[in-house]
């Protein structure tokens, strides 16, 4: 028989406030009032002596404060932390080179998706020091106008920057343009609550972008909608349907039709890689007269009011390309009357095009060429088929992304690292606070996954792919304490410094040699790898989670052939005993306990084993009481989960909210998906508390309250790296179209590889 402890009842923590007392006597009383009554005992006196003594009360208590009542929740955001973001702006007219190449955003916020808008008198007013508003002449150049995504302060906004520019003095200097004055202006003021923001345009007197404020109420929908706000009174209107969700908004010149990619009623099926969108247009006034235009395309952008640019990957050579859709000038609009035509050649990867309105002689995209490991901006010349090349002569070994094009065509803009920087404002964050959605939960991003707190709340565990380190709350004192490939990570809440991981290859077969070690971080050696090994068999044997006794270990083996939870002895191991928890040819695995020890929450895709849907559910230790918490929709995932301090939430990364923006758009992420919730133990209060296109995932909830402010990293300086996404680098087979490209030719023709 196994020896199981016993949790018979629930435990329940009691939150207690501090008061501070004062204890007079009653003879002390009397005395009091006798003196009060006598005639010796002014008034005045007694006063004084009532208010000293409140002031040393105030006083008292103030030192004596209870900290905040609140909790705190950490997870993890693939590469996030290090996309130090600025949008940079080179001249299509010159050649283009470093000295003419001018960063236009502020060098500190994470600043993306921009768009060169035509100031209107209604943008104009934003800003508030109209002395910056000079007549342009030769002394004094127009500003740059510049709409722009940026995530700062803990969430994502849009802003309106006006830009002075100086005439360069020396053109080969690397500082030859310098911005003496910047007006930076909010939009939104707050307008759609804490949500993501996208794909901003200004047309008129109206900010068209995506928002997703708004829950549709169905699993694994997205929240993606576009929106229509009044620059001067704030007044929004929702464009897209109730139900649809829609993705990267374009304007055409006009202001009458706005574009978007959509699913429309399909739904998103779970694409992580180039979606199978269509383009739709509608009204930009109200979002009426909507209609499908083209199938399959996405990232759409117009030329005037019957041409629209946009990308897809072509079914007949594999490579994404832009292709032209020319929209009847009579009759009904719709994919029988539109006609579209591939533009850019096969060879290499062309997305994201940009235009300008009127401009028919080139358009701007974003490329990946075979022999180029880089993402780059490229000019595609419409008259002669042909590219011109520009980021790749200025920074050929970064990536570019997301061009945009000036109204009078003489500038391209894109996003990329803004590099290295002297600025001491520029910094490198351990724990980048994100505004939360709940007042009483703050909200971190860390850089770094799988996190856990040590049971003090004191110190953070996590890994980094590989390696395992531990660091002070405040970013002091990081160490690494083992250097091999690592995940999950979870502390001994009765045994000081004792640290849990896996040790092995991550998303690995249930054969897989991974095992569950654990780590005395206060070994006086201080020796790195110092480590015990707890599993005896290698197979696949990880995630695992501390009983609050300290006593015991759940965690997913695959020794049976498939994935289900087992429960062994915290400190010798299976040597000291060992308990099968859940048995199923299915993959029940990111097991937690709750704190009173009578829950043990996991994800598990039981319901349709190897489909890659995963559902919450839980169990008691024992193995009675099985209930599901969580459906996460139909081949959906829900996946890690985390009690709160109290027991009575769970925190757990989900697709429930679908996909926010075309991945295409941005860094890789494995799943481009991935938001923070928390539901209620009984499957009520579902919340969602981050809002972006990236994968946040691995929540840890703290057993203490964090004050919602970053913590910089003390020795580490600004850096900015990512990933280009994984499935661009699949480049097709290459041979095809080997004669020279012509846009006429029939597209059936090909020659041999």
């Amino acid at each position: 028989m196994f020896p199981w402890p016993s949790y018979s009842r629930p435990r329940y923590r009691q939150h207690h406030q501090s008061y501070l007392l004062f204890y007079i006597p009653t003879s002390k009383l009397k005395s009091l009032k006798a003196h009060w009554t006598s005639e010796t005992m002014k008034p005045i006196k007694f006063l004084s002596l009532l208010l000293h003594f409140s002031l040393a009360l105030c006083h008292a208590t103030i030192a004596h404060e209870p900290p905040p009542s609140g909790t705190s929740i950490i997870f993890a955001t693939l590469g996030r932390l290090d996309y130090a973001f600025d949008i940079f702006t080179l001249p299509t007219g010159d050649p283009p080179s470093k000295t003419n190449e001018l960063q236009i955003t502020d060098g500190e916020s994470v600043n993306f998706n921009g768009h060169f808008p035509s100031p209107s008198p209604s943008l104009l007013s934003l800003l508030t020091n109209k002395t910056l508003i000079k007549p342009p002449d030769q002394q004094n150049p127009p500003p740059l106008n510049l709409i722009y995504v940026t995530e700062r302060g803990g969430s994502s906004n849009i802003f309106y920057d006006a830009v002075y520019v100086d005439t360069p003095r020396n053109v080969r200097s690397r500082s030859a343009l310098e911005i003496p004055t910047r007006v930076q202006v909010p939009l939104l003021n707050g307008k759609g609550g804490l949500s993501m923001k996208d794909k901003p345009t200004v047309s008129g007197d109206y900010l068209v972008y995506v928002s997703t404020h708004e829950n549709p109420g169905e699993p694994r929908t997205s929240w993606a909608a576009v929106y229509a706000t009044e620059l001067t009174t704030g007044f929004t209107r929702r464009l897209t349907p109730h139900g649809i969700a829609d993705f990267s908004p374009a304007v055409s010149p006009s202001g009458v039709y706005t574009a978007v990619a959509s699913y429309g009623e399909k739904g998103w099926s779970g694409e992580v890689e180039e979606l199978s969108t269509d383009i739709y247009i509608f009204l930009t006034c109200d979002g009426t007269n909507r209609v499908k235009v083209v199938e399959h395309g996405g990232w759409p952008n117009w030329v005037d009011e019957s041409t629209l640019y946009f990308h897809r990957r072509s079914v007949e050579d594999n490579w994404i390309s832009v292709y032209k859709a020319t929209l009847p000038s009579q009759g009904p609009i719709s994919i029988e009357s539109v006609i579209v035509e591939r533009v850019t050649p096969p060879g290499l990867h062309a997305f994201t095009p940009a235009t300008s309105p009127g401009n028919k002689k080139f358009i701007a995209v974003a490329t990946r060429r075979p022999n180029s490991d880089y993402r780059h901006i490229e000019l595609f010349d419409l008259v002669k088929n042909e590219f011109i090349q520009l980021t790749r002569l200025v920074s050929p070994q970064t990536h570019h992304l997301n061009p945009f094009i000036s109204p009078d065509s003489a500038r391209v803009g894109y996003h990329r690292c803004r590099g290295a920087t002297s600025d001491k404002k520029s910094t490198h964050l351990l724990l980048e606070n994100v505004k939360s959605p709940v007042p009483d939960i703050s909200l971190f991003r860390i850089d770094g996954s799988f996190p856990s707190f040590a049971p003090a709340g004191d110190r953070i565990a996590y890994v980094d792919f590989p390696g395992l380190y531990v660091v002070n709350r405040d970013g002091s004192n990081r160490r690494q304490v083992f250097t091999g490939m690592a995940f999950s990570t979870t502390w001994n809440p009765a045994r000081k410094g004792i640290v849990y991981t896996s040790a092995g290859p991550t998303f690995a077969s249930e054969s897989t040699e991974v095992d569950i070690i654990s780590i005395n971080v206060d070994d006086d050696l201080g020796q790195i790898n110092s480590f015990k090994k707890l599993t005896s068999n290698g197979e696949n044997n990880a995630f695992p989670a501390v009983s609050p006794d300290g006593k015991w270990v759940v965690f997913r083996s695959g020794r049976s052939g498939h994935k289900n939870l087992y429960i062994m002895d915290a400190l010798e191991g299976e040597k000291g005993g060992l308990y099968r928890l859940t048995e199923g040819p299915w993959s029940d695995t990111m097991s937690n306990w709750s704190p009173d020890g009578e829950w043990i929450a996991f994800a598990s895709d039981r319901e349709n084993p190897g489909s890659g849907s995963f559902e919450l559910f839980l169990i008691h230790p024992n193995g009675t009481g099985l209930r599901k918490l969580v459906q996460s929709g139909s081949g959906g995932r829900a996946n890690h989960p985390y009690f709160s301090p109290d027991g009575n939430s769970i925190v757990f990364t989900s697709d429930y909210a679908g996909i926010s923006a075309e991945p295409i758009s941005n860094p890789h992420h494995y799943q481009p998906y991935g938001e923070i919730f928390t539901v209620k133990l009984d499957g009520s209060d579902l919340k969602r508390l981050t809002h972006n296109s990236y994968e946040d995932g691995t929540p840890a909830w703290a057993p203490t309250y964090i004050k919602p402010k970053d913590v910089e990293w003390p020795s580490y300086g600004p850096q900015c790296s990512f990933e280009e996404c994984h499935w661009l680098n699949k480049m097709p087979v290459l041979g095809h179209w080997a004669a020279p490209w012509d846009p006429t030719r029939p597209q059936c023709g090909r020659t041999s590889p």
